[in-house]
């Protein structure tokens, strides 16, 4: 009964080790663990927060410092005001951007248009006749053209 009960242990040892390994961080499988002094509150925070975004506490860390570091930002700034300063901005933008399109349409899509529309409707133009040149009856004998 005992040697039973010692085997299922050791069963549920070696099953425990390998879900352990597979949940490894990957690249970091050889690195040892150290510990970290955090507060109660901020810990069950944290943990809550590597739930959230399913990775490990060790990984969930190494996002937060890379994603501070590639952003050049402190987690003492805010980006509240920032963010709404450029919204703003863009916004700012946008109408301008709109007026502009806004005169041109007003100053030469539509009379260009009008224009095109204008020519379109008219049927043919009124044919005016051809004048035509006649060198014959030119004073001088000289500025005539030869006849042939």
């Amino acid at each position: 009964m005992e040697q039973e009960v010692f085997h299922e242990k050791t069963l549920a040892a070696r099953n425990n080790q390998q879900i352990f390994h597979e949940k490894m961080d990957k690249g970091y499988e050889k690195e040892r663990f150290e510990s970290l002094s955090i507060k109660a509150p901020v810990l069950k925070k944290f943990r809550k927060f590597s739930k959230g975004i399913s990775k490990s506490q060790s990984m969930t860390l190494l996002l937060m410092l890379e994603f501070f570091e590639q952003n050049g930002i402190a987690p003492t700034e805010t980006l509240g005001p920032k963010m709404q300063t450029l919204e703003e901005l863009i916004k700012k933008r946008i109408n301008g951007v709109i007026a502009i399109l806004k005169d041109i349409e007003k100053t030469q899509t539509k009379p260009t248009a009008g224009m095109l529309m204008a020519l379109l409707e008219h049927q043919e133009p009124k044919k005016k006749p051809l004048i035509l040149e006649n060198n014959n009856f030119r004073a001088d004998k000289e500025s005539r053209t030869p006849e042939f």
